[in-house]
């Protein structure tokens, strides 16, 4: 199920009351949204569910604002304001496509303290609030692209192609320190995850017990397909895996009967092996 959050509830609380109107606590998302956020938030219905972590992992696109001159605690405008640097005079559209551009693909990021990353165990954002010093260690995240969409000083609009477990607060942040100042992201909109258009969701207020669903097979509809003969439904249903045809397809796949999503396997060597069996025998 697409819905599309807006700002103030927490993506658990959208969550809480999409189980009240489906009357099923088999409910989770894939993907957080910080609560000053808005736009796509993914739920997975039933034993749907399971496949959580193959939609996380697609890359996500977000609208986005950066308002440069003043840090937060939470590098977003719901935090305090921890400095204030603005530059006299702001920089020029150039300095601001060359600072964007700077932070585009493969490397190091520092989550904000208020994350939901774990540190010994703990949220971060749990360690912030009870006051104490909180250094979450960096974290390997790809920037596939970002779009400058205007630029009226001291507020930095762009549009953002990421991977899973990037963080667009501390890209606003980290555009701060490139500019040689501060920054902080103050607006946010997620507007897609792989296949999925926030054009496509639902308010939360918009769901049903009649609602339809996505199938499983559709939320993984970019993910490789293998369609299964009778004898391999049974093997699959068993948790007993498969001959991979000597083909390029690698890492996993769906594997489908009859239309319908069976199970994720993965290869090894020169076999599939089922990791998520969603019709076991």
């Amino acid at each position: 199920m697409l819905i599309d959050k807006p700002a103030g509830p927490t993506s658990h609380d959208v969550v809480a009351r999409v189980r009240r109107a489906l009357g099923t606590r088999a409910v989770g998302h894939a993907g957080t949204l910080d609560p000053f956020a808005t736009g796509l938030l993914v739920l997975l219905i039933g034993g749907a569910t399971r496949l959580a972590r193959f939609v996380e992992r697609l890359p996500k696109g977000y609208l986005a604002e950066a308002t440069l001159g003043a840090a937060t605690d939470t590098d977003d405008g719901t935090g305090h304001v921890t400095a204030r640097r603005p530059l006299d005079p702001w920089p020029g559209e150039s300095e601001i496509r060359v600072a964007l551009a700077s932070l585009v693909g493969t490397q190091p990021q520092r989550p904000p303290a208020y994350s939901a990353r774990r540190v010994e165990g703990r949220r971060g954002y749990e360690l912030a609030r009870s006051g104490a010093a909180v250094a979450l260690p960096p974290r390997e995240v790809t920037v596939y692209g970002i779009e400058l969409l205007q630029w009226i000083p001291p507020v930095v609009q762009l549009r953002a192609t990421v991977s899973a477990g990037t963080y667009v607060r501390a890209l606003a942040r980290d555009l701060g320190e490139r500019l040689g100042t501060v920054a902080h992201c103050s607006a946010l909109r997620r507007e897609w995850i792989g296949p999925f258009r926030t054009e496509a969701a639902l308010a939360p207020d918009q769901v049903t017990a009649h609602t339809p669903l996505l199938s499983p097979l559709e939320l993984l509809a970019g993910m490789p397909h293998q369609v299964l003969d009778p004898d391999g439904a049974i093997a699959v249903r068993h948790g007993r895996s498969l001959p991979a045809e000597p083909e390029p397809l690698e890492g996993e796949v769906a594997l489908v009967y009859e239309g319908r999503l069976l199970a994720v396997a993965q290869r090894v060597e020169q076999r599939w092996q089922p990791r998520v069996v969603l019709e076991p025998a």
